[in-house]
Order: structure tokens, then sequence, then C-alpha cells
């Protein structure tokens, strides 16, 4: 089966300074390449939705982002108001300060919290794998399994790295096929892609989709990951 990379992608502008003319750039960009998702900030949510409505393109937002160290009743109403206006996949960060505390079951119950709130919902949990360190990556991948969300998100990509290699080779090591992995910040190039898919990555966050859409263009690569969900 031929990989289809665009259905891996997250198509996301969070820039503090994005208008709705850049985020009519994103959204008619993802229904050319019929990305999996735009991700965006919670203002633009409604607007999305509405101009995606008649395609397959879903609508991600960002809670508690990009610092994640919100009060937990803030993340779960940004998360309700999220839900309400339309968003179809929830994009959490953790609190990484409580984390390296070792305030394991403040960290386990807020992600419990959120994903409650998202029900059915795609809940992924940010991490911010820059911040940590391998071993940290190994524990917070055991939390995240625990709580019952969907995915592990390595990055915001606000901190001074994304993704790397590593972080996504540790995630999947610990979680196996029991957690889905969503790998963000500094995917730049269609290589970076594909390997990131190949290491386990099921879902790709990135500003640079339509660079690897268009790099991607005549290479035949067969699909033998998990699906992108």
């Amino acid at each position: 089966m031929e990989l289809k990379i665009n259905k891996y992608i997250d198509h996301t502008n969070l820039a503090p300074s994005a208008t709705h003319k850049d985020i009519d750039k994103l959204i008619d960009e993802a229904k050319k390449y019929d990305f999996k998702s735009v991700c965006i900030a919670p203002s633009y949510i409604k607007y999305a939705k509405e101009a995606l409505k008649n395609t397959d393109v879903l609508v991600c937002t960002v809670i508690g982002f990009p610092l994640g160290y919100n009060a937990t009743s803030v993340k779960v109403y940004e998360t309700k108001i999220a839900l309400e206006h339309g968003a179809d996949e929830i994009d959490m960060v953790i609190n990484v300060g409580r984390f390296k505390d070792k305030q394991y079951e403040y960290v386990l119950n807020e992600i419990k919290a959120i994903k409650e709130v998202c029900g059915h919902k795609v809940l992924k949990v940010i991490v911010e794998t820059a911040l940590l360190t391998n071993d940290e990556i190994a524990k917070i991948t055991e939390i995240v399994m625990q709580s019952g969300a969907d995915f592990i998100k390595t990055s915001t990509g606000f901190s001074y790295r994304g993704a790397s290699f590593e972080d996504v080779k540790i995630m999947k090591s610990v979680s196996g096929d029991k957690l889905l992995i969503k790998a963000s910040g500094g995917i730049k190039s269609y290589e970076d892609a594909l390997e990131m898919i190949k290491l386990g990555a099921n879902r790709l966050g990135t500003s640079k989709s339509v660079i690897i859409m268009e790099e991607s263009e005549g290479k035949d690569v067969k699909d033998s990951s998990p699906s992108a969900y």
C-alpha cells in the first residue's frame, strides 16, 4: 500500500501573529492536499470548522499552550469551550514543572480530567521533550499510557528544539502499539517526515507541510506503519 503522507499531517499555524489571512491560507492548503487536520489557536476553531465543513479535514486545537502551567480547571474549561466551538481533536500541554518535580499523580490526573471532557474525541498530550531527559521521556510515556489519552506528542514547537528521532524511538520502545505518537516541531522535509513515520510516529505536526508534499511527488513509498488514526 502506498504511503499517504498527507493523512499523517496536522497542518499547523500556531504563530501568535497569525491573522485571518494566514488561517485562510492554511485552510486552502489543507483542502488542496487533504491533510488530516489543521492545527490552530482556539480563537479560530469556529471559523475553520465552517470553512472545512464539506471536507474530510479535521480541526485540531491546543490547550494550555504553549507553557502548560495553567491550573487544571482552566485547561478543562478551555477544552470544553474548544469542543463546543467544534474542535475535533485536542492537543494539551502537560505541566512540565510538576512532572519534573515527580508529581506524577498530578500530571496523570490532569490528563485524565481533560480526556474525560474529550470523551470519544482524540486527545494528544504534548510533553515538550526538549525540556526532558531520556529517562523522563520514558516516564512520561508510561504516564500518558495510563491516562487513557490517544496520543503522546513530542513538542509545542515553541521550545529551543522540536521533535528528534531519539524522542520518537524512546516513546515507541516504551509504548509499543499501546499508544499513538505525534512528532511535531522541526519536521522540515519529506525525508524528516518519512524517518519519523518509520520510527513509529502516527501523526506529524508541521508548518512545512506543503514543502513535504512537494518533495514527496513522484516517490513511491510503501506504508508498513500503523494507521495514522
